[in-house]
């Protein structure tokens, strides 16, 4: 994998890219792994990306420690940035599409291999609440507001993909090119609907009604982040209960909306 770390060279765009490099790959495997040691393995290495960002950012502890108790209160100020990274990395997440979930799990139906996607996603979710949860109860955080940015990016990625698989799972992939379906894909995430569902169209430009949506949803999610991290909270436990729930009341609203869309095809095309 990448080496997120940034030299006295590395420019500061070339390390956030390889940020949102990283981030793409853990979500990627991590919601793929199938052993609880392998999935803590790949989000212990969530740690070292963050720190890396905390250094190509210049933030280091003393600042960190300054920051926190303002953390919650400007997760918003931080949105635009991390909307440019989140649609730049949905375009690195491997989507695994209906023939290769079919092989993967064979003689399942649509409905068995969304049950095993939701449950594989959730599980990764709550990984990496849960060790970036952990970092609250360390004596010395090495940039507290990174960790949350960083938490959020991976998070993202295991979620988006999730949203991807189940409309392959279900038969109803997004239409265009590569480009044009991760697009989608981040607009159903931040609506939490089915792509056929989403109102408002697909746009992306400054301003657009689904730019202000992402914007909205993310600053919602790195406002989550921030409360897991509390030190009145439990840390771990808090940050993986809180990434749980939150992947399985998504999945729950896309999957609502593909099954009635899969209904009404399969209606219209009897």
């Amino acid at each position: 994998m990448a080496n997120v770390g940034s030299g006295p060279g590395k420019p500061p765009q070339a390390a956030e890219d390889a940020v949102v490099e990283r981030a793409a790959e853990l979500a990627t495997e991590v919601s793929e792994a199938d052993q609880p040691t392998e999935r803590r393995r790949l989000v212990a290495s969530i740690a070292g990306a963050a720190r890396s960002g905390a250094r190509a950012s210049g933030r280091g502890v003393r600042s960190a420690r300054r920051r926190v108790g303002t953390a919650g209160r400007r997760v918003g100020s931080s949105t635009g940035r991390l909307s440019a990274q989140v649609v730049a990395m949905a375009q690195r997440l491997r989507v695994r599409d209906q023939a290769a979930l079919r092989a993967q799990f064979p003689g399942r139906s649509a409905e068995d291999i969304a049950d095993a996607l939701i449950e594989s996603a959730a599980r990764a979710s709550a990984a990496v609440g849960g060790a970036v949860g952990a970092w609250a109860a360390l004596p010395a955080l090495p940039a507290y507001p990174v960790e949350v940015a960083t938490e959020t990016l991976a998070l993202i990625g295991i979620e988006v993909k999730l949203v991807a698989e189940l409309h392959e799972a279900y038969g109803m992939p997004a239409p265009g090119n590569a480009m044009d379906r991760m697009t989608s894909y981040v607009a159903a995430w931040a609506h939490r609907r089915g792509v056929s569902m989403i109102p408002g169209g697909l746009v992306l430009a400054a301003g657009s009604p689904l730019a202000r949506r992402l914007r909205w949803r993310l600053a919602t999610r790195m406002g989550r982040s921030a409360f897991s991290l509390s030190p009145l909270l439990t840390g771990a436990v808090a940050g993986a209960m809180l990434n749980r729930q939150e992947t399985r009341r998504l999945a729950h609203s896309v999957r609502t909306d593909l099954r009635r869309a899969r209904a009404e095809t399969l209606g219209d095309g009897r």
